[in-house]
């Protein structure tokens, strides 16, 4: 029974939602890459502390809830040259949840003498917990020895690689995740004779850019990209748009889709492209502090079944006594 339901979940995620890719990716990586490449770890110089939570799909049963905590700076203030960072993330989808912490580390090389150009690589490493909670599965058979009578969880490793090119105004990233999962078989879990498969990882690639343009002295046009591939599921794109006033305020938004850049005949020629839109503030109530609110509007057929999505975020700057004002980090 419980493979029936499992089939008739993946086989309505399939029809309704195009974004594929199981990694958790929120809405407001933009001013925090750190989730998405671990080459970025340092880039802000100072300490910086982040926190996220966010909650897709409101009133969807069983709809994902995340939160993440980071922290990321340099290790030597004579040439900047190593940075270094650390996250934890909990993600929970219906009965599934997962824990992870990881551990980064960043090369990042000056390419002139005026230190406006770097390029950075960097390095990854950590362990999942996944879990499964048999008692938040809904079945109809009594017994079911493919339910887990409990919570059942397995510890895997993973890595991380990166690269990060900036200067004041571009900047062109790409990283690949999930890096162990091409050499293990570890991450799928077995229970009562059943194979878990839907909760085995995949590689994912994360390739980004972006640009910052002045409009006036008062107003900086930020728009940026990033495109997500899996190798199996669809490829997606974000677009962004983001708008900065006074140095204080940014407002834009980000429109998800997926996109055909080459052919995949394991998928459904039918599948939706359309993913959604998001709406995106970002105030700076001090120098140091960073509150950000996204809220994602689904723009598939999935969306008279919940209500939006939310994501707030937290960032705070321990600035050191070496004044940032001459070199700023918008991105």
């Amino acid at each position: 029974m419980i493979r029936r339901i499992l089939l008739l979940a993946t086989c309505c995620a399939g029809l309704l939602r195009v974004n594929a890719q199981q990694n958790v990716q929120f809405s407001q990586y933009i001013f925090n890459s750190l989730s998405v490449n671990p080459a970025y770890a340092g880039y802000k110089q100072d300490w910086y502390l982040h926190a996220v939570y966010r909650h897709q799909w409101v009133d969807f049963p069983g709809a994902p809830q995340t939160a993440a905590i980071s922290i990321d700076g340099l290790t030597n203030a004579r040439d900047e040259r190593v940075g270094v960072g650390a996250q934890v993330m909990v993600d929970k989808l219906g009965p599934q949840e997962t824990l992870s912490a990881y551990g980064f580390y960043n090369y990042r090389i000056p390419l002139d003498d005026e230190d406006t150009r770097r390029l950075c690589i960097g390095l990854g490493g950590g362990i999942t917990q996944y879990s499964i909670d048999g008692t938040a599965l809904k079945y109809v058979d009594d017994i079911d020895n493919a339910i887990p009578l409990g919570k059942t969880s397995q510890i895997i490793p993973d890595a991380r690689f990166g690269i990060y090119y900036y200067t004041p105004k571009f900047y062109l990233g790409a990283s690949v995740m999930d890096l162990f999962s091409l050499y293990t078989d570890n991450s799928r879990y077995y229970w009562g004779g059943y194979n878990y498969k839907t909760i085995r990882k995949t590689q994912h690639m994360y390739i980004q850019a972006g640009y910052l343009a002045d409009l006036s002295e008062n107003l900086k046009l930020k728009p940026s990209i990033l495109v997500k591939e899996d190798f199996k599921g669809p490829t997606n794109l974000d677009i962004n748009v983001f708008l900065l006033i006074a140095e204080k305020l940014w407002i834009g938004g980000s429109y998800r889709t997926g996109v055909k850049l080459w052919s995949k005949p394991a998928l459904d020629k039918d599948l939706e492209q359309l993913d959604a839109a998001s709406a995106l503030v970002e105030f700076y109530a001090t120098p140091q502090l960073r509150i950000g609110y996204s809220y994602d509007i689904t723009i598939n057929k999935m969306a008279s079944y919940q209500q939006g999505s939310h994501e707030i975020s937290v960032g705070f700057l321990f600035n050191s006594k070496k004044s940032r004002t001459t070199s700023p980090r918008y991105f």
